[in-house]
């Protein structure tokens, strides 16, 4: 069976986490696995010398989406990849990797992940989640200090240096490659289940055409 991959963007505390763990739910599937673009972020030791406090980690440059689309031709292809393991109260990636093995569907979440065409072109179904902004800001305020052990001044910092204005620049706009738009996150009932519905769909086709590849 084809890996059937899907991109899930939005802005930065959007919902795109709750989202996904809902269209799990709803498929009960197994043969899944869920890759966030943040776990390709370049090391710290990349950006020629920067200080933290220099460095646009909301830029996509701060990203290593080449590798991302190396590791999902891989996958798509039934092959094995070692998933970089990132640091974000370091800033640096960690020497071990992740080993991760195909999976009939693949969900690849982050917030610049429509930016580039190659990756997005990897996607055979591309969900923008849209929400408030401050909404949004809040829920950025609670996993930074709390998951990544940021101070509230340097939460609110980066967030008016660089989060506001890549989301601007770069993720409002990604918007418009998006096959579906979910406004209210993970509050939007009707379209999880719409879209869960359509998943449902293209893998019973995947596993319909397999089935006839079998039989002939």
């Amino acid at each position: 069976m084809k890996p059937i991959v899907i991109g899930i963007a939005g802005g930065t505390g959007s919902g795109k986490t709750t989202v996904t763990r809902k269209l799990i739910d709803r498929l009960h599937l197994d043969d899944l696995i869920i890759i966030q673009h943040d776990s390709y972020y370049k090391d710290v030791s990349k950006f020629r010398g920067k200080s933290i406090d220099e460095i646009n980690f909301d830029h996509p440059a701060a990203l290593d989406t080449s590798l991302l689309v190396k590791h999902l031709k891989s996958l798509k292809g039934h092959r094995s990849i070692r998933k970089p393991i990132y640091d974000f109260t370091t800033y640096r990636r960690l020497s071990e990797k992740e080993v991760v093995h195909p999976r009939s569907v693949i969900i690849v979440e982050g917030i610049l992940i429509f930016v580039q065409k190659e990756l997005r072109d990897l996607m055979d179904i591309k969900i923008f989640v849209d929400t408030d902004a401050d909404e949004r800001l809040l829920r950025r305020l609670r996993r930074d200090i709390m998951e990544r052990g940021r101070t509230l001044e340097s939460v609110m910092e980066q967030y008016m240096a660089t989060v506001k204005p890549m989301h601007l620049e770069f993720v409002e706009p990604s918007k418009m490659w998006a096959d579906v738009i979910v406004p209210k996150g993970g509050e939007n009932q009707v379209a999880i289940d719409l879209i869960s519905a359509r998943i449902k769909s293209i893998i019973d086709g995947e596993r319909s055409i397999t089935r006839q590849q079998i039989d002939v």
